[in-house]
This record gives C-alpha cells, structure tokens and sequence, in this order.
C-alpha cells in the first residue's frame, strides 16, 4: 500500500524559516504532504504559505484566531491527519532544530514500530548551541519524568516524531489539554500504556537557526505537575478509553 505521509509543523512568527524548511521536507520526502498549523503570527507566516500553496498541493494550512499553544495545534493537525486518510504521522518543528534529512530514518524506522521518537538522549547527549543550563534543565526533567511515569522513553520531551494512525486514532485528543513539553509527556505516555510500540532513534538537536524560542516558565511547571497526575493514574490504575 502506498502510505500517505504528513508532517505537520506548528507556526509562531516563523517567517525566516517557514520556505526554507518546507522546501526541504517536499525534496527529501517526494511522498510526503506537509500541514502548518499558524496561530495567526503577526509576522506574516500565513501569507507566505499562501504563496507556497499557489505553487505546489502538497501544502496545507490551518490558520488560527490567536496564540493557542503547541498542544492544541498538534491535536488540530492530528484530526486534520485521520479525517483525510493519512497513514504515517510527523510532528516537526520549522525552525531546522529537527533535520529534514532524518525524515526518511525515522521513515525507516516506523516499518516495525509504532511511534518512532527523534531522540536527544538516545545515544548520550545529542543538543548543539543550547546553554548547559538549558541542557541540563532538559535532560534531568526526563529522567524525572521517566521515572515517575515508567515509560521507557529516554527523551520523553521530544517533539520529532512519526506515528501510525492507527496510534493517533486511539487517543482521546479531546482530553489532551497539556502543552509544550507537558503535550509530548502526556502523548507519550499514553502510547505507552495502550501498548503500542515506541522506538528511539538518535538525532542530532540543533538550536534554532533563527527567530525567538517558545519556551516559558508556564510551560515547563505545567510539565513538571503532569508528570505528578499522570504519577496518580498509574497509582489508580485510571486508564483512557
């Protein structure tokens, strides 16, 4: 069967990078189909992907009334993904942080898992340009939260991966109201205990090329306390339908 791959980038003032990695993805994957979720950038990311769709039906686009968050911009992309038939998964960022050349590896990889994780921490620690206090705040937030969740994740925070549908169709996206670094723990944890197969591959993390970093304080509190109730499920043997 042939399989029907989309990548699905969520956009914040990410005009510097939107063609550029677009334009990548379309030539290292032939097959692949690629969906921005835009959450209305001031800077004008959303036209520029107007003008990218004029050339190519390959490129999507949902655009949003405001800054809603990474969370629910995947879950947006994911209904997008199962309501047009797709059968393989990516969630990527657009700022080259997640390599487009690793998107046939992790291609490879779903053959016999799946969920596949572009992993920072597969293989050691594999981050470029981060301060040490950044790393060391990423690296020991997984080992937290590995070990209060029991998934055998070693990058639990990760945001390259490749899903089945059939993974992405058992969850209850309606639910899944965490963010940032929160949303990729809670998604994780649920492939998890559904039983289905993750993999790890080792990718090389590079900071981004250019525009501003997402990450805030709120972010990585609200990860830190849904460590703590997803820690109460197991305890409770509270499990999704």
């Amino acid at each position: 069967m042939d399989k029907r791959i989309l990548i699905i980038i969520p956009t914040y003032n990410e005009k510097e990078n939107i063609e550029k990695i677009i334009t990548a993805i379309l030539n290292i994957c032939p097959s692949s189909h690629v969906l921005v979720v835009d959450d209305n950038s001031p800077d004008g990311t959303a036209g520029i992907l107007k003008s990218i769709q004029k050339k190519t039906e390959r490129v999507h686009l949902i655009e949003r009334k405001g800054k809603l968050g990474l969370g629910t911009a995947y879950v947006r992309g994911f209904k997008f993904a199962l309501q047009n038939g797709y059968n393989l998964i990516f969630e990527m960022d657009a700022d080259f942080s997640h390599d487009p050349s690793d998107v046939p590896r992790l291609l490879k990889a779903i053959e016999d898992a799946d969920l596949v994780i572009g992993s920072r921490y597969k293989n050691g620690i594999s981050v470029v340009n981060w301060p040490i206090s950044r790393l060391f705040l990423s690296y020991f937030a997984n080992v937290f939260a590995r070990i209060v969740t029991g998934v055998p994740v070693m990058d639990l925070t990760a945001g390259f991966k490749c899903f089945r549908n059939e993974v992405i169709s058992s969850l209850d996206l309606d639910n899944i109201r965490s963010d940032g670094y929160g949303f990729q723990i809670e998604v994780n944890y649920w492939v998890h205990r559904k039983g289905y197969r993750i993999k790890e591959i080792p990718v090389i993390f590079v900071d981004r090329r250019s525009g501003e970093s997402k990450m805030s304080k709120r972010i990585i509190w609200e990860a830190f306390w849904l460590v703590l109730r997803l820690r109460l499920f197991i305890i409770f043997g509270i499990r999704k339908k």
